[in-house]
């Protein structure tokens, strides 16, 4: 239906700006505060970690509500809100007063992924491809954020990354609510979708299998968030050092993030695709063990192989997102699906937090060949754990 349609791109669109919000302070601190405000970057990018903690803690509290209140009414409250918070980062004039601005940033940006992506994946028995190209949309915001930022910082100052997208975001809160109010059977048809899915959503596995898929779950969650937000988080900075060549400008190193984010949200699409039709299992090892291989290879690369294995391990990295939501989707009844998703992203983005501090201390003591490292060393670990996947196979369930 046309107004399905409507709501997914207002879900997309939210993917989008909840990475591009949560990536700005990357790029602002690598590219021009740390001149400005004279300050490296290593003591620069712990004033984010307050940010992404409020990013993980209070998704559990976003999925709580978005189940017992509205998740239509959470998106809303997602995209004002962070859009405020945004605006509030561009009035900043020292490191706490950012960091505050960070953290409320945090604060509504854990409401989009545990309500989006339960409302992605409702009244769906194949979510692969849906949370595929939401993930896309995601991923283009991680791409943009660098791209935006370095073109904003070049031709009207640091400010303007924070608080141009702010607007935005908060003119499509506005119309979703405006949309979401005008269409008087929104909330009988939703009503009626999750009766559908719950009595869709029987599984024929176990306790033990149950509480075994969600360890794994958990696990390569935050081991994931550890080299998504590593990754993703550092890459200007690594740009900057390793494409001295061909990158001289806060604008080019934004031209290359992008170009790198952008190939790789496409192995999303390709991985939601062969998760709908072919074991997870090996799927997901094979992309963690793709993963560690471009790790160990990019520790000491530079100039144009630098990039090229930067795609590739981009690429892989972007290709395990939807796996373990597609997981997540298949074991949930959807009356918990919110508060479900909420575990996973506390996992995920608790341990994201700690990579912050993490890349500074790393770079300022080794520089980044380390970090890769250590990077390659924790997707073995995902690997591993994928290996004990139990076997399951049902209308709904197939690892």
């Amino acid at each position: 239906m046309q107004r399905d349609k409507i709501i997914f791109l207002y879900l997309n669109l939210g993917h989008f700006f909840d990475h591009l919000f949560m990536l700005v302070f990357a790029s602002v601190a690598a590219l021009r505060l740390n001149s400005e405000w004279n300050m490296s970057y290593a003591e620069l990018i712990p004033y984010a970690t307050p940010g992404f903690i409020a990013f993980g803690v209070c998704a559990l509290l976003a999925g709580w509500l978005a189940d017992k209140w509205s998740r239509e009414g959470m998106m809303v409250v997602y995209f004002i809100g962070i859009g405020i918070s945004s605006i509030l980062a561009s009035a900043a004039n020292s490191p706490m007063q950012i960091a505050i601005s960070l953290t409320f940033i945090g604060v509504f940006a854990a409401i989009y992924h545990p309500v989006g992506l339960a409302m992605v994946v409702q009244g769906r028995e194949k979510a692969g491809v849906p949370l595929a190209i939401n993930g896309i949309y995601g991923n283009m915001g991680v791409a943009s954020a660098a791209l935006l930022t370095g073109f904003l910082i070049d031709s009207a100052g640091w400010r303007s990354a924070f608080y141009l997208p702010g607007i935005i975001s908060i003119l499509l809160g506005i119309s979703y609510l405006l949309f979401i109010r005008r269409d008087k059977t929104l909330a009988t048809e939703l009503l009626e979708t999750t009766v559908k899915a719950n009595q869709a959503s029987s599984t024929s596995l176990s306790r033990n299998a149950l509480l075994s898929i969600f360890a794994i779950i958990f696990f390569t969650t935050a081991v994931g968030g550890l080299i998504f937000q590593s990754t993703t988080f550092a890459l200007p900075k690594i740009f900057q050092e390793r494409l001295i060549d061909f990158a001289g400008t806060a604008t080019m190193i934004g031209w290359y993030a992008f170009l790198v984010f952008a190939l790789a949200a496409l192995a999303q699409l390709v991985v939601g695709y062969l998760v709908d039709r072919y074991s997870i299992r090996y799927i997901f090892a094979s992309v963690a063990l793709c993963q560690m291989v471009f790790f160990f290879i990019m520790s000491q690369l530079e100039g144009i192989a630098a990039l090229l294995v930067a795609v590739a391990f981009m690429f892989a990295v972007f290709g395990q997102i939807p796996i373990n939501d597609v997981l997540v989707g298949r074991v949930t009844r959807s009356e918990w699906r919110s508060r479900a998703y909420a575990l996973r992203y506390v996992v995920t983005f608790s341990v994201m937090a700690s990579a912050v501090p993490m890349i500074g201390w790393v770079h300022g003591n080794w520089g980044f060949d380390r970090l890769f490292y250590i990077l390659a060393v924790s997707a073995l670990a995902i690997f591993t754990a994928t290996l004990f996947l139990p076997n399951a196979s049902g209308p709904r369930i197939r690892l």
